[in-house]
């Protein structure tokens, strides 16, 4: 049983009105774009951080001709999605993340759906391959690999640099800065994770006013805090963690993308992860690209997901 709304809530990327629905889940009511033929194959396309759904306008046209029907959630704390219980604890873990994607393609009763996700999208469709394969086709991953939830993980000295920002916000200065200067920061990010990518100030403001959910902050500075093991996480989420800890195989084909030139989830987080993948893993490192392959080569990018429709 669904519930939608719809509304005009934001712009594409094309200068439209912006369809936003919204599906009621046993956690969110989560908002969400779709477009494409109403019989196609179904894509969901799950944004990263800081993002949101515009990340994947470049990827839609090859997409639409395609004959694909493309589903893009807004993610917890972003956008129009919001919690349905005020006490829930804004936990920004990836079992938490996964948990959500799963609740959503069940809300749509959407079967044999290709998942392609960007960074905390990547990471929510890893979940979702790993303990509840039953609805994915295959999983498109952008970005980030696919590694041990364990906070006591090895972690390379460059890679801690590269991950400053996520202990920042362990700081009085970092939370600040989330709630009261999260677009300076997240430019500077964008900027500094892409360092070839000109991308313009209207497709950052387009993007940041989904930070403007009164969630963000608290999703954000929960999902840096608990994956270093400096905040527990939502009991519900318990027995995920468990089973991922290990981590659990992916159970369907996966493609992976990395940009070359990405300063944030550098190349050597994606390298080396066969062992993981059950049913298939391949690896393609996009030159010249940095962390947001969807808006730097939405070409290739659509290539990539139609490979696995």
């Amino acid at each position: 049983m669904t519930e939608r709304e719809t509304g005009t809530a934001a712009a594409n990327g094309a200068g439209a009105e912006l369809e936003v629905r919204t599906v009621r889940t046993p956690t969110l009511d989560t908002a969400y774009a779709v477009s494409g033929p109403e019989t196609g194959r179904p894509v969901v396309a799950v944004h990263g951080w800081p993002d949101d759904i515009h990340c994947w306008d470049g990827v839609l046209p090859a997409l639409h001709t395609a004959g694909c029907r493309v589903y893009r959630p807004y993610l917890r704390g972003f956008g129009p999605t919001r919690f349905r219980d005020p006490a829930r604890p804004r936990s920004g873990q990836i079992a938490a993340l996964g948990s959500d994607l799963g609740e959503f393609l069940d809300a749509l009763d959407l079967g044999d759906v290709v998942l392609a996700g960007h960074d905390w999208g990547a990471r929510a469709a890893y979940v979702v391959g790993a303990l509840w394969p039953e609805r994915v086709r295959a999983i498109a991953a952008l970005s980030a690999g696919y590694a041990t939830h364990r906070p006591d993980a090895p972690l390379p000295y460059a890679l801690a640099q590269a991950y400053w920002y996520e202990w920042f916000v362990a700081t009085g200065r970092g939370r600040r800065a989330m709630v009261q200067d999260r677009r300076a920061f997240c430019h500077y990010l964008w900027t500094a994770w892409s360092p070839g990518w000109d991308f313009s100030q209207e497709e950052f403001d387009e993007t940041a006013a989904a930070w403007d959910n009164e969630d963000w902050a608290d999703v954000t500075v929960h999902a840096y805090l608990h994956r270093w093991g400096e905040a527990p996480g939502d009991p519900a989420y318990d027995t995920v963690e468990e089973r991922l800890a290990a981590p659990a195989p992916i159970q369907v084909p996966t493609i992976v993308l990395h940009g070359a030139e990405d300063a944030d989830n550098l190349l050597g987080t994606t390298a080396g992860k066969q062992q993981l993948f059950a049913d298939g893993y391949t690896r393609q490192v996009l030159g010249g690209v940095g962390h947001f392959p969807p808006r730097e080569a939405p070409e290739f990018t659509a290539e990539a997901i139609l490979s696995l429709c």
